[in-house]
């Protein structure tokens, strides 16, 4: 089977969804890879890197001969106008706010893997691309909120005095909160940090983080994510972070609802609360933002406090992000085509819950 590369069209995106390390990987098992024309260079791969790997450099009309079509986002109506029928589509789908992009594969009768929907399980962990990207964006919100803070993160000790170390608050304690948490005690911050889910306490915990409590009303998780809180535990959670909010220098917030907006959890009068200098780092904003004032891909100043509406923090991070990326794919490539011809046994749990098209079915309905 040819696998064919795709150079991702979405403003702003750096990374390629396979780099040429394991376009190499996917050769050995017996796939010819193509790449579109350009599609690495901004994650720092060049055409010739992959022509070095074995990778043939194609153009787009080119590419259409290939079987099997992978990109990191979810594809343009334009793109998949192009894709010849019955071929099989492996990208981000997001299918339950997407459903026009689904019934338009559908009707071309394309299978389609939608890697953000791999089933958050053991067995899956080396195939979530959203624990992989989740991790270096809570890196990178960490330094991001470092450059735009006006103070240093460590104690620091001088002839002239004493520097108390800065105090970071992160709400959300799942894979990107967890990097975030730990990127910021290595940086010498005081941490503290906040879940819907109480067991994320001694993970908190285990990475030098204070976990607020929110006592008497508990969510808890479903399916690898966390629960979307009731009115009740906001309010308690509210009251809970209130302290903490006002005397923190960074906060950060990671909350997301799958397939939903991202809930509130920094309100109007929180945001008064918040001294002047603060920072908010809002990792939600290309979902409606964790904070009623963010602005996706926009600083905000409100009295004194920048809220940062931060988009696609991974493709910061393109190099990185990629190369993980493309193992995750390598592995998911492993377990429907391991050697070189792609077949989905609909019986297998991690095919079930991420091929959302086959045989002109739709087999996951948008909400």
């Amino acid at each position: 089977m040819k696998i064919a590369i795709l150079k991702e069209r979405k403003i702003g995106e750096n990374r390629v969804s396979i780099s040429p390390t394991v376009a190499t990987n996917l050769q050995k098992m017996g796939y010819e890879v193509w790449v579109e024309s350009g599609a690495g260079v901004n994650a720092h791969f060049s055409d010739d890197a992959y022509t070095q790997a074995g990778v043939a450099v194609k153009s787009i009309d080119q590419l259409k001969a290939a079987d099997v079509f992978v990109q990191i986002n979810i594809p343009t109506e334009e793109i998949v106008a192009q894709i010849p029928d019955g071929k099989i589509w492996i990208s981000s789908l997001y299918h339950r706010t997407n459903a026009d992009i689904v019934k338009q594969l559908n009707s071309k009768n394309i299978s389609a893997l939608s890697l953000d929907a791999i089933p958050r399980i053991s067995r899956a962990q080396s195939m979530d691309i959203l624990s992989s990207q989740a991790n270096l964006a809570g890196y990178r919100a960490v330094i991001e909120g470092a450059y735009h803070l006006d103070r240093i993160f460590p104690l620091l000790m001088t002839a002239a005095g004493t520097v108390t170390p800065s105090k970071v608050l992160i709400f959300g304690v799942g894979v990107a909160g967890l990097q975030a948490i730990a990127t910021a005690k290595r940086l010498g911050a005081v941490v503290e940090a906040t879940d819907v889910r109480p067991e994320t306490k001694e993970q908190v915990q285990s990475l030098g983080g204070k976990f607020i409590e929110v006592k008497g009303v508990e969510v808890g998780s479903e399916g690898g994510y966390a629960k979307e809180a009731s009115e009740e535990y906001r309010a308690a959670q509210r009251e809970a972070v209130n302290k903490s909010l006002a005397q923190a220098d960074l906060v950060i917030t990671t909350a997301l609802v799958p397939g939903r907006k991202a809930p509130i959890l920094i309100d109007d009068e929180q945001v008064s609360l918040m001294k002047p200098g603060s920072v908010v780092v809002d990792m939600a904003a290309e979902q409606g933002g964790n904070c009623t004032k963010t602005k996706a891909n926009e600083i905000v100043e409100i009295n004194g406090v920048r809220i940062i509406g931060s988009v696609n923090l991974p493709s910061q991070l393109a190099a990185n992000a990629s190369e993980l990326f493309a193992r995750n794919i390598w592995e998911i490539l492993k377990l429907v085509g391991p050697k070189g011809e792609i077949a989905f046994d609909i019986s297998d749990e991690i095919v079930k819950g991420c091929l959302i098209t086959h045989n002109s079915q739709i087999l996951h309905a948008e909400n």
